[in-house]
């Protein structure tokens, strides 16, 4: 699909070059040949910078092999708390918006981190994901209350690869806290500083979080999936990068 549109949009601009007469070849469209790739991210003196859209292995062998410079997109794994204070509609209609609008995008939600006190409400909490089939990684507390009230073919229990996991789809990981230090201090361990949220109505502990979380974006009662270029009013990303 990306492909057949970008041969469209190429073309169009290549037409309205040839309309002012402005040499066309200014606007090149790769195939998705490697040799291809390989050879722009030779041409040192003839490339200014390249910019790798696209997964971490993509990125990872473009900074290994360009010899032009490179601008490096990153990924997104994101984090919402939900605090003892929290309202559990806010939560729910939150937490659905996170993982489900668009899971395959840097902004969607990876683990979901609970208050103990709050673990109760864990299964009003993902109601609305069971119904989008969304599976669900949960530790060892957080399983024991949604054995039986949550779908068993889409439960499962952590390993450890549940955490630090950009996953990317329809999947959700979630880890039961003391408190927002353990939130903030498993956010601190596993974040890649993209976009972190917290649920709570207690004033001092959302500020507390505001101030302690290191992201590029930082949410209060609000969906990580405002982390977007539209969303910012700021137009289309070429790529994302929290450095």
């Amino acid at each position: 699909e990306a492909q057949y549109s970008n041969e469209i949009f190429v073309e169009i601009v290549k037409r309205v070059l040839r309309e002012h007469s402005i040499d066309e070849n200014i606007v090149c469209l790769l195939s998705n040949d490697r040799q291809e790739t390989a050879a722009m991210m030779e041409a040192h003196g003839q490339v200014d910078v390249i910019i790798p859209r696209g997964g971490h292995k993509l990125i990872d062998y473009v900074r290994e092999h360009s010899k032009v410079p490179v601008i490096e997109t990153g990924a997104g794994i994101v984090h919402t708390y939900f605090d003892a204070s929290g309202d559990l509609e806010k939560g729910k209609q939150i937490i659905f918006n996170a993982k489900t609008r668009r899971p395959s995008v840097c902004n969607a939600l990876d683990t979901l981190m609970v208050h103990r006190d709050s673990l109760s409400d864990l299964p009003q909490l993902l109601e609305l994901l069971e119904k989008e089939k969304v599976e669900i990684i949960a530790d060892e507390e957080a399983y024991e209350v949604l054995d039986g009230k949550y779908s068993n073919n889409l439960l499962t229990q952590t390993d450890k690869d549940s955490f630090g996991t950009e996953f990317l789809s329809l999947k959700m990981s979630i880890k039961t806290v003391a408190g927002v230090e353990e939130a903030i201090s498993h956010i601190s361990q596993h974040s890649s500083q993209h976009s972190e949220a917290i649920i709570a109505e207690d004033q001092a502990t959302i500020d507390y979080f505001l101030r302690r979380v290191d992201a590029a974006a930082v949410y209060a009662n609000a969906s990580t999936t405002f982390t977007d270029g539209a969303q910012f009013g700021l137009g289309a990303e070429i790529g994302i990068s929290t450095q």
